[in-house]
This record gives C-alpha cells, sequence and structure tokens, in this order.
C-alpha cells in the first residue's frame, strides 16, 4: 500500500488529534504503536476492493489520513482493533471513537464488527448498529441501521444503502440489494437482487439483474 504520508506520521498525527481532546499516557501510545501493523493491514485488505479512484495510485492500494473517508475507515478500525486485541486499553479504544465521531460525524462504534471489506461515501450522520454485515456493504449519508426490541438486522454480500435509507429489527437483506433512498425497513425479509423503496410494511420491492461478485 503507497502512503501519502509516513505511518509514522499518520500515527504521529492520530496521536496529536487525541490529545487535543482528551489526555493520552504514554502506555496508550505504545499501545497504538504495537497494534498500528495490524490497523494499516486491515485498511490495506480494505481498500485494495474499493474502485473508487481515491483509493488507488499507480496500480495500488493509496492510503491518505487527508481523505476524510479513508481516515474515517482508519480510525474505525483503530478502535476495533483496541478493542478486541487490548481490553485492558478500553479507554483508549473509547478515545478514537470519539475522535471519529467527533472529526466525521459518523458513528461506527468499536464493538460493531464491519465487514472485512466495506465502503462509505460522504457518511455524515450516518449510525450503525450491531448487525451482521456482509462483504461489500456500502453506506452514505445519514444511514441508520439499529434494533427493534433488541433484535438487530442480517445484512448480506454487496447491499448499498442509499442515503437517509434505515434498516430495523428482525429484518435479513439479501445479497445484491440496494436500499433506496428514504426506504424504511423493519421486521422484513428482503430476497436477493432486489431494489427496495418505501416505508414497512408497505414497501415496493422491484427485481435487478444478478452481478457477477468479484473475487474475495
Amino acid at each position: 500500500m503507497i502512503f501519502e504520508i509516513s505511518k509514522e506520521a499518520i500515527l504521529k498525527l492520530m496521536i496529536s488529534q487525541i490529545s487535543s481532546f482528551f489526555s493520552i499516557s504514554t502506555e496508550e501510545i505504545e499501545t497504538i504503536n504495537i497494534l498500528s501493523d495490524e490497523v494499516f493491514g486491515r485498511c490495506d485488505r480494505c481498500f485494495s476492493k474499493n474502485k473508487n479512484k481515491y483509493y488507488s495510485k499507480n496500480g495500488e492500494t493509496y492510503f491518505n489520513p487527508f481523505h476524510s473517508g479513508q481516515y474515517n475507515v482508519f480510525l474505525y478500525y483503530f478502535s476495533n482493533t483496541i478493542f478486541k486485541k487490548a481490553k485492558q486499553q478500553i479507554r483508549l479504544a473509547d478515545k478514537v471513537y470519539y475522535l471519529n465521531k467527533i472529526m466525521h460525524s459518523c458513528d461506527l462504534f468499536y464493538e460493531i464488527e464491519l465487514p472485512e471489506y466495506f465502503m462509505l461515501d460522504q457518511p455524515i450522520g450516518a449510525v450503525l448498529g450491531r448487525a451482521n454485515y456482509g462483504n461489500f456493504f456500502k453506506f452514505t449519508q445519514n444511514c441508520t441501521v439499529g434494533n427493534n426490541k433488541n433484535i438487530f438486522p442480517t445484512i448480506g454480500e454487496h447491499v448499498n444503502m442509499a442515503a437517509n435509507s434505515m434498516v430495523f429489527g428482525n429484518s435479513k437483506i439479501g445479497d445484491n440489494t440496494i436500499i433506496g433512498a428514504g426506504a424504511i425497513v423493519k421486521d422484513e425479509d428482503i430476497p436477493a437482487n432486489s431494489l427496495v423503496f418505501g416505508h414497512s410494511p408497505n414497501l415496493i420491492i422491484k427485481k435487478r439483474k444478478e452481478i457477477n461478485t468479484p473475487q474475495k
């Protein structure tokens, strides 16, 4: 992966940003350095599947921390990796999660397990809950995934949530489905290869062409 600035400079930037809002200890800085290679590796794998022109350069995967979408993913991965690999530093995971929310107005809590490959596009106002997310999930501004009676959705692969769409509760979204702009899906089963409009329980569901999915 090509970097706009060095990995060391990216970590220094993040540490400086954290310290601007919160305190940061020597032990927390050490944790960041220890986990950084794993986080950069997760970014590399995720970005390598993104066809957006800003995610590659000269035929190689590219990470620019001054691209807000890329940095949003990076901070999510960092908080999630701390949560999974350094639970004794959960306060640091809180700080990185909070920093991400402050900077990008997007709520990606570190306990949420987003898939290995996912895409976001101008995700201001998006809030993603504890659903089961399939690979190549994509979302944009003001999207919401949440529970109903403490039951969360299951979202298949290659699902695209358009602006202001919502998925709640015991919903199962089939592969290769687009949840249309402003649609609200609640406790519904949506078949694969669908285009969804409207609000539950009065959804309009149209058939889409199947796609040849890229190799993972």
